[in-house]
């Protein structure tokens, strides 16, 4: 987390991906946050390429449309809390010695540079200690995530903020802001798996011991099934997205339309993948960098990809854990007259990681 100032002014949320970009802005009640604003806008292929901006003036012009096409309230404030791409972002749990904050503060660079490709003095980092021991006073050393992103990238996104007339008040990395959105307060203690299936990556996040341990992001994404599906039936990618939505990975399907079927060796890629990062995970624990010797206890999906019908099921067939559609709305109430919009109320789970940096947002305001 890279945090700009220290005013705490009214903030929104804003999440850039390669092909879309999404707005929230939620006001903190006594029993969680009520949605407000939201919006979005689609972006152009190539003007924003594997989370890095290809075209600054191009991406302001279509955040100034979308700030001033919001549904609901109108935005009157211009600070922001945006995500940077995970896919560049450096996370890194690192062990140190005991020491005072003064101390780590001067040391970790040093440590943290033997874990990046990057020299230190060309990326910005942050780090917290990870509460991942109960008996913290007799360790003689301390368990540290370490966030790390280039330099180039970040103030890239501070200028292209710039340029829309935006000040960016606090900027994190997606992995973040999904957890906060999808993580509800009364949640055990047992591992969870996030995944975030998009339109042109996937990534997972690890969480245990009230801290994320990993993240990881690969190419894969819900558009390769469309692919599969338009590649296989010779038939158009509109076409495919169709039959892919309507049908799903459900039992019973048209005739000559056996989605399932065609979808299945795309999606053991994913499992593949999956399995690798449950390995690490189990790997590591008795190494001391995690917090938790307990197995996983269920993996969360979020995304527009998530919401492919029969995906949780398919995903617990293969890998015997439960598998369940993340509820971006758990902490956040949301008016009647939004519920029924259906740029929100279809595609809710796509602003997975807008509402949690809304929620962050409207934390630093109260």
């Amino acid at each position: 987390m890279f945090k700009f100032l220290n005013l705490q002014p009214e903030v929104f949320g804003i999440d850039i991906n390669d092909l879309s970009l999404r707005i929230v802005r939620l006001e903190k009640k006594r029993k969680g946050f009520n949605l407000v604003s939201f919006g979005e806008a689609e972006i152009k292929p190539g003007i924003v390429k594997e989370g890095v901006i290809q075209d600054q003036e191009a991406l302001a012009k279509i955040i100034r449309f979308a700030f001033s096409t919001v549904k609901g309230k109108k935005l009157s404030t211009k600070y922001i809390i945006a995500c940077l791409p995970e896919e560049k972002s450096f996370a890194q749990v690192i062990q140190m010695p005991k020491m005072t904050m003064e101390e780590l503060q001067s040391s970790v660079p040093f440590e943290a540079e033997n874990y990046i490709p990057l020299s230190i003095d060309k990326v910005y980092w942050d780090f917290q200690i990870i509460n991942s021991h109960e008996d913290k006073e007799n360790l003689e050393h301390l368990d540290l995530l370490v966030s790390m992103m280039p330099r180039s990238i970040v103030d890239a996104y501070v200028n292209c903020f710039k340029k829309a007339g935006l000040i960016p008040f606090v900027l994190e990395v997606e992995s973040q802001a999904i957890v906060r959105a999808l993580l509800n307060s009364g949640e055990g203690a047992a591992p969870i798996i996030f995944i975030d299936f998009g339109q042109t990556k996937t990534s997972f996040i690890i969480f245990a011991g009230n801290s994320i341990r990993f993240t990881s992001s690969i190419s894969f994404s819900s558009r390769h099934l469309t692919e599969a599906i338009s590649d296989t039936l010779g038939i158009s990618f509109y076409e495919a997205e169709k039959l892919k939505i309507k049908y799903g990975l459900i039992t019973e399907q048209k005739k000559n339309y056996n989605i399932t079927k065609i979808v299945s060796p795309v999606l053991n890629e994913l499992i593949d993948q999956i399995k690798k990062y449950m390995n690490f995970y189990y790997g590591h624990t008795s190494h001391g960098y995690f917090s938790s010797d307990n197995k996983i206890g269920k993996i969360i999906l979020c995304g527009g990809g998530a919401n492919l019908q029969g995906l949780p099921d398919f995903l617990y067939k293969e890998l015997k854990i439960p598998v369940e559609l993340g509820n971006p709305l758990i902490n956040i109430v949301v008016p009647k007259r939004f519920q029924v919009n259906p740029l929100f109320s279809q595609k809710i789970s796509s602003f997975t990681t807008a509402l949690g940096l809304a929620i962050r947002g409207a934390s630093e305001e109260a």
